[in-house]
């Protein structure tokens, strides 16, 4: 077998998107002749903003996982902070920032380039020189974020001109918070310069959109645009052999994941408000996840907060049978630039139960256009009340006459399972 090593700092029991993008890949890439070795963090010594025990049991027999020590200053952090968390992408935990919030954000955006997970570059290099050495591997792939583990994949690259695939799951430079680090001109230089390096020495860089393809190319003049790859992440078809509970006469819109006012919720709430008035179907709204004081604020002023339940994260089993037991799914994208590129990990497990999604985000961005190809959904802009309102309105009038006439069987969704992303893989690394 072909042997390739993987290096992800997210790796259960870490929980989110990142982690189960490369746990699935590393699930199938056996079942075409390819043996993976990770490398990832010791528990003990990592920050995870999200845990997922649940997903240990996904980890393959097959796959030898080695995990390193890691100095990181999240501990730090939480003691002169008082928080109980750490922050997770786009500090979404942590509403508006107080002094104290702004200072260590400051620190974290000059003083650790490119994350504050870099204390983990060395142990990890010196171990991924071992494994390439004694199993004689000669191709590596790293992931990120953190965008720090893109720079064990250089150095890696530089010693042992080992064949390197670096894969993108979300902007560098270009993410949407990245302005809420308050860089100074010396560090963004940096950070930037890292990036670059980064594009340039890659023998394939992954990207997960085709905006943040374009996004990435635009980065370097010389770059070669056929060097980046669109993989994006998608649904393991394994995970949706449940059996399912059949819900009890409600009209149930489930939310999956992070929800903050960031991703201008607004008009999207004043339509399911204005039709809850106005109808006689029993409709509920089901947040599964963290949802901001300031949209359940808005949620309350509308007076929604009767029809409204909020469930903590869980397992992603556990969300994926939430989505499976509700009649559509809601889909929220952040306001703000780059947004074309964002393809959340939810939306390929929402078009994968067969149920209506309605999103709220760039009417002409890549993840309004996936719903379109697969005939799930529809995406609306932030302000466009009246088409969220028409839209809502039409499946529910479905429902009301057909209950389980709402499943879609179209069935070009399936090119985002995870065993076909797998085979598009396989290509880069052939």
């Amino acid at each position: 077998m072909k042997k390739v090593l993987i290096i992800s700092y997210y790796w259960p029991p870490g929980g989110g998107a990142g982690v189960q993008r490369w746990l699935k890949f590393a699930k199938y890439l056996p079942e075409y002749n390819i043996q993976p070795f990770v490398l990832t963090v010791d528990p003990k010594y990592a920050s995870y903003p999200i845990l997922d025990n649940s997903l240990e049991k996904e980890v393959s027999d097959g796959v030898q996982v080695f995990k390193t020590k890691s100095r990181e200053p999240f501990n730090f952090y939480k003691k002169i902070t008082g928080e109980r968390e750490i922050p997770y992408a786009g500090f979404v935990n942590q509403g508006n920032p107080g002094f104290l919030n702004k200072i260590t954000r400051a620190i974290r955006g000059n003083f650790f380039i490119p994350d504050a997970r870099i204390g983990w570059n060395k142990f990890a290099f010196r171990k991924a020189l071992d494994i390439i050495r004694e199993h004689k591997i000669n191709t590596v792939i790293t992931t990120s974020p953190p965008h720090s583990t893109q720079l064990i994949g250089l150095k890696l690259k530089k010693k042992t001109g080992i064949n390197w695939i670096a894969d993108l799951r979300d902007p560098w430079t270009d993410i949407y918070y990245y302005d809420k680090l308050y860089h100074s001109i010396p560090a963004k230089k940096l950070d930037k310069k890292y990036e670059r390096n980064v594009l340039t020495s890659a023998d394939w860089v992954i990207a997960v959109s085709l905006h943040m393809k374009q996004m990435l190319a635009n980065k370097v003049i010389s770059l070669i645009d056929h060097k980046i790859k669109v993989i994006p992440n998608g649904f393991d078809e394994d995970d949706f052999n449940m059996p399912i509970e059949k819900t009890k006469g409600e009209f149930i819109i489930t939310y999956t994941g992070t929800l903050t006012e960031e991703y201008d919720p607004g008009n999207f709430l004043q339509a399911l408000s204005t039709i809850i008035k106005e109808s006689r179907t029993p409709v509920v709204l089901q947040f599964v996840g963290l949802v901001s004081p300031q949209v359940k604020k808005i949620i309350n002023q509308l007076d929604l907060q009767q029809s409204t339940i909020y469930t903590d994260h869980v397992s992603h089993q556990e969300a994926l049978t939430y989505m499976m037991k509700s009649t559509i799914l809601f889909l929220a994208i952040p306001h703000k630039r780059g947004n074309k590129a964002i393809l959340s990990g939810k939306l390929f497990e929402y078009i994968a139960t067969g149920k209506p999604v309605i999103g709220i985000g760039p009417v002409h961005g890549d993840a309004s256009a996936i719903l379109k190809e697969c005939d799930r959904g529809k995406m609306f802009d932030y302000k466009d009340l009246q088409g969220i309102i028409s839209y809502l309105l039409e499946i529910i009038k479905a429902w009301d006459k057909n209950p389980e006439g709402l499943v879609n069987s179209n069935k070009t969704y399936q090119k985002y399972s995870r065993k076909n992303l797998t085979r598009e893989l396989i290509t880069i690394m052939d």
